[in-house]
C-alpha cells in the first residue's frame, strides 16, 4: 500500500449538511435544527459540561488529596542485583544504566537493602537505605553519595 492509495473506510466520514438549500436538500426550512429553542438560534448551544443549571458532574464528584509537585521519584536498585558486577568494581549510575538494572534515572537512583551482597563494591548513588548501606559495608565495600 502506498500513501496515495490510502482511503477512508466506508462510513468513516459523513458529508456535512448544505444548510439553507431548500426543501429538495432534505434539510429545508429549519435546516435540521427543529423549531425554535436555544440550539436553533445562530450561535446557540451550551458550553461543554453544562447541564441546564443543574450542578455539573465535575463539581458534584468528591475531590480528595493532592499531588505534591515537588516530590522526587527515585529509580530503585536492590543490593542483591549488584552481585552481577565483578569484585572490586565501581558501580555508578552510568554502569547501572548500561547493564539494564535501571531504565531511567528519574530524579536519581536509590539503593535498597533487599537480599545479600557477596562482592566488595564501591557504589555511587544519590541515596541509600540504612540496610543497604550496612550490607555494602559488611561485604567490605564503600558507599558514596553523589
Amino acid at each position: 500500500m502506498k500513501l496515495n492509495e490510502l482511503k477512508y473506510t466506508e462510513g468513516a466520514r459523513r458529508n456535512s449538511f448544505r444548510v439553507g438549500r431548500g426543501h429538495g436538500s432534505g434539510n429545508g426550512k429549519t435546516a435540521g435544527k427543529g423549531n425554535k429553542g436555544q440550539n436553533a438560534r445562530s450561535g446557540g448551544g451550551v458550553a461543554l459540561g453544562f447541564e441546564g443549571g443543574q450542578t455539573p458532574l465535575y463539581k458534584r464528584i468528591p475531590k480528595r488529596g493532592f499531588t505534591n509537585y515537588t516530590r522526587k521519584e527515585y529509580a530503585t536498585v536492590n543490593v542483591e542485583s549488584l552481585n552481577c558486577f565483578e569484585d572490586g568494581a565501581v558501580v555508578t549510575i552510568e554502569t547501572l544504566l548500561a547493564t539494564g538494572l535501571v531504565r531511567k534515572t528519574l530524579d536519581g537512583v536509590k539503593v535498597l537493602g533487599n537480599g545479600t551482597l557477596e562482592k566488595k563494591l564501591t557504589v555511587q548513588a544519590n541515596k541509600f537505605s540504612k540496610s543497604a548501606q550496612e550490607l555494602i559495608e559488611k561485604a567490605g565495600g564503600k558507599v558514596e553519595v553523589i
